[in-house]
């Protein structure tokens, strides 16, 4: 791609990169408008103007084809198309993006999408029109989207709109700071997760979905499994998608990540704690990046529920409470992988302990992984990963994966591709019981139940794997050690001659040893 065009000389099709400089001139947009607050108004464009693109290039073909109605919308139907009404149609809503009443004209054509396609009822943000919302800002922001193609059939098989979707919930988490994680995990920890568990058949579950990413961020997992939107209807039909989120407006981001790419799921707006909505679901995946800590969960109002078979999870600390609901729903083969605090590892408060001790013992707990700091936009809280498994063998494996990832700026960190292969590999070379798997000092352990009572069911990877064996220099140790103490003399020696070079500057400035011992003794 030639690098001297700019973002409004691109051509009609995203390209890599592209997405950063798009977020550049949607972000010198927002004014002072609150991220929390722009994320929506940005994201429900970019999804307005994908639904178009994919109607508009059906709606060119249908206008080739002998005997076939543009205008009907069982046209799009058929092809997983959604159908888009004429006042809802990008080209109307650019051609009046100088008008003060572009707003209203951009909720309404939200209100017919949704009108007319029952799977986006109530999701799609319709509050354009507001006051607070500068009119003449959200006309350049159109002007500015209406530059790329995300909805067109090459758009949607290098997933153009996912990569500039994912990209802005990045970038809002990063903005939004502590409250960007109620919606987004980054990606490398989810692509992680779904390496490690490879959920690619059965039914799927996330009790706190956010933005759906753990559905979505592995390109492998929607490639086997997206539907609709022009893809020719290839459903796999041995994968079903389940999931919750507590927050509306999470929910509705959670339901349009899921539709740009296709993807059908039961994803059900509550608390999962007080109002599961799946409470039936026996899963055989579970991924999940819980809120970490929360006290404010309700634990008092559900002291004898019978998700708690391992001990009643403290009121004032929701960890446990996650642990035992996920571990709940998990089929008798299932496995999960989930995101908490490292505290969870190993605190003994208010019955935690115990808790985890059952949980060993039961043989749930299959793998623990410390993750690198700097992970997460919305805490520098240490965390860690947890595996539970219904068909585990009689030990369990343990990683230290602390020193692993690369700064991706000043404050944030990634795992790269071959962080996550070593990670996953090593999973699951010791799933499979062959002889590919050893334990590796400093990295990896597989200990037995007994080895991690011993440790007082202690969970913390570092316990375990040992130190990094130090590589050897060659170099024999009594050489060593006079190499070192003549370094040691010659140090010596020097800071000697440095201290009376500074004795004999301070005695020549008038403050040398005999007056400041005068001093002294007048003092007294």
């Amino acid at each position: 791609m030639p690098k001297s065009k700019t973002p409004t000389q691109a051509p009609n099709t995203a390209t890599t990169g592209y997405e950063a400089q798009l977020w550049e001139m949607a972000d010198a947009l927002r004014g002072s408008m609150d991220a929390a607050e722009y994320k929506h108004v940005v994201l429900g464009l970019i999804f307005l103007k994908y639904i178009s693109d994919a109607f508009e290039e059906q709606y060119q073909r249908l206008q080739r084809v002998d005997f076939a109605d543009p205008e009907d919308p069982d046209e799009y139907r058929a092809e997983s198309i959604f159908w888009v009404p004429p006042e809802a149609r990008w080209g109307h809503l650019q051609h009046q993006a100088p008008q003060p009443t572009i707003g209203q004209l951009v909720d309404d054509a939200m209100s017919a999408i949704e009108r007319d396609n029952p799977s986006l009822r109530d999701i799609l943000p319709k509050d354009y029109s507001r006051p607070a919302l500068d009119k003449q800002r959200l006309g350049q922001l159109i002007s500015m989207i209406s530059n790329i193609q995300v909805g067109d059939q090459e758009s949607r098989s290098r997933d153009v709109l996912g990569r500039v979707y994912e990209y802005f919930l990045s970038r809002f988490a990063s903005a939004e700071g502590k409250g960007g994680g109620e919606f987004y995990t980054p990606n490398s920890v989810v692509r992680l997760l779904v390496e490690m568990i490879e959920p690619y058949r059965g039914r799927v579950y996330d009790p706190c979905c956010g933005s759906s990413g753990m559905f979505v961020q592995s390109a492998e997992f929607v490639n086997a499994h997206a539907t609709g939107n022009g893809n020719g209807g290839k459903a796999k039909s041995d994968i079903s998608i389940y999931g919750q989120e507590s927050n509306h407006t999470t929910w509705r981001l959670a339901k349009m990540n899921l539709a740009i790419r296709g993807i059908e799921g039961q994803i059900a707006h509550g608390d999962s704690f007080h109002n599961d909505r799946h409470p039936d679901l026996k899963a055989d995946f579970i991924l999940a990046n819980p809120p970490f800590n929360i006290s404010d969960w309700g634990g008092d109002r559900l002291r004898d529920d019978r998700r708690w078979q391992f001990g009643v999870p403290p009121a004032g600390n929701a960890n446990f409470a996650w642990v035992q609901h996920m571990a709940h729903h998990l089929a008798p083969n299932g496995v999960a992988g989930f995101v908490l605090a490292n505290g969870s590892m190993s605190s003994n408060q208010s019955g935690e302990g115990e808790i985890r001790k059952n949980l060993i013992q039961a043989g749930l707990v299959d793998c623990m992984v410390a993750m690198p700091g700097q992970l997460f936009y919305s805490t520098q809280i240490p965390v860690c990963l947890w595996f539970l498994a219904r068909n585990r063998r009689d030990e369990l494996l343990f990683i230290d994966a602390r020193k692993l990832g690369r700064m991706t700026d000043r404050t944030h960190r990634e795992l790269t591709e071959d962080d996550i292969a070593r990670i996953a590999g090593t999973y699951h070379a010791w799933r499979d019981r062959g002889d590919a798997y050893e334990d590796i000092p400093g990295f990896c352990k597989a200990a037995s139940v007994d080895v991690v009572a011993r440790h007082d069911f202690v969970l913390t990877p570092g316990r375990y794997v040992g130190a990094e064996p130090q590589p050897d220099d060659g170099e024999p140790f009594e050489e060593k050690m006079t190499r070192f103490a003549a370094q040691w003399r010659e140090q010596q020696a020097e800071a000697a001659r440095l201290d009376a070079e500074i004795e004999a500057n301070l005695t020549a400035l008038g403050f040398g040893t005999n007056r400041a011992s005068s001093s002294s003794s007048q003092s007294v």
